[in-house]
């Protein structure tokens, strides 16, 4: 390792953990351990500037090809913003920030510092490429522009999220209101937007508002496929008398890993417990099925809970294909 990549180990990573900077504090043991550190930040900081690029090109082309010029609407910051342009001359690059400020100062309370420099570096983005690359106006079918308009703005806040920010603020104040006064995120949400499109009805007609409502529930489910992936996993937990035949079925049938709990069985009139196993295992949506059969084949009356799972990360079941 050279001596200038040792130098910007010692000011960032390891200067993070002791307040001296001096080279020989340092063992090699621990400018190893930096310099893997500083790879995978490197790495992850990449692959969150190409995932943030993607969402605001994705945005900027939903807007500016599908709903500006056909005068629909989003819900959230968005929405807002698309409304008063809609409303006034003042361009929307420049209300996309200043709609989004509020909510950038929020977040950096709410969330945290990293997150808001990134969202407000997201945001400033959007509103570069809006204000200097022109796309052309794809179609002027009412259905199409609220469906794909939708499509490629969910999209843009689905790659933004998945990059470490947003360019809709409207979350962080749910996740602060919520907070504050005990109610769930989504009831915050859905006022929110009642909200926005009873002003569209009110302004711009109730069938702009209806078709923006279509727009709404495309961007929603796009970004709700963006951020949490294509397949769908579920977490799957198994009380059972014959759990080592079970754990063995897991790994040699089904191609999966398991982990295996110490627990005690409480059931009984009399409140009887003995020691048992409880397996645990990640499966694909589609094995659920498989995975079922396989356990009604040892133990037809098994005790089986099953769990919806966002997202895996490490272990084998991305690793290794459906069986």
């Amino acid at each position: 390792m050279n001596a200038f990549l040792k130098k910007i180990i010692a000011r960032t990573i390891l200067r993070q953990k002791e307040r001296t900077t001096a080279l020989q504090r340092y063992s090699s043991f621990a400018f190893a351990k930096a310099y893997r550190e500083l790879r995978i930040v490197l790495k992850r900081t990449v692959k969150d500037i190409i995932l943030i690029s993607i969402g605001i090109f994705s945005a900027a082309f939903g807007f500016k090809g599908f709903l500006l010029t056909n005068r629909f609407i989003d819900g959230g910051a968005t929405g807002i913003s698309l409304l008063i342009s809609v409303l006034t001359p003042i361009p929307l690059h420049w209300l996309i920030i200043a709609v989004n400020i509020p909510f950038v100062v929020l977040a950096y309370f709410v969330v945290g510092k990293q997150f808001a420099i990134k969202t407000a570096l997201a945001i400033t983005g959007l509103s570069l490429v809006l204000a200097t690359i022109s796309f052309p106006n794809v179609t002027n079918d009412n259905l199409l522009v609220a469906i794909f308009g939708g499509f490629f703005l969910g999209g843009g806040i689905g790659f933004a999220i998945r990059g470490g920010a947003v360019i809709d603020g409207t979350e962080v104040l749910a996740i602060y209101l919520s907070r504050k006064f005990g109610t769930t995120i989504g009831d915050i949400i859905i006022a929110i937007n009642v909200f926005i499109f009873g002003a569209a009805a009110h302004f711009l007609g109730v069938e702009i508002a209806l078709y923006s409502m279509i727009t709404y529930l495309a961007a929603s489910k796009t970004l709700d496929f963006i951020v949490e992936g294509i397949e769908e996993y579920i977490g799957v937990t198994i009380v059972s008398s014959h759990s080592e035949e079970i754990r063995q079925m897991i790994i040699q049938v089904m191609g999966r890993g398991v982990t295996v709990y110490s627990g005690k069985s409480g059931y009984g009139k009399r409140g009887e417990t003995r020691d048992t196993e409880i397996i645990y295992t990640v499966i694909t949506r589609l094995e659920l099925s498989k995975l079922t059969t396989e356990i009604e084949k040892i133990e037809p009356n098994a005790f089986v809970v099953m769990n919806p799972v966002k997202d895996t990360k490490g272990g084998m079941i991305k690793r290794r294909p459906l069986h």
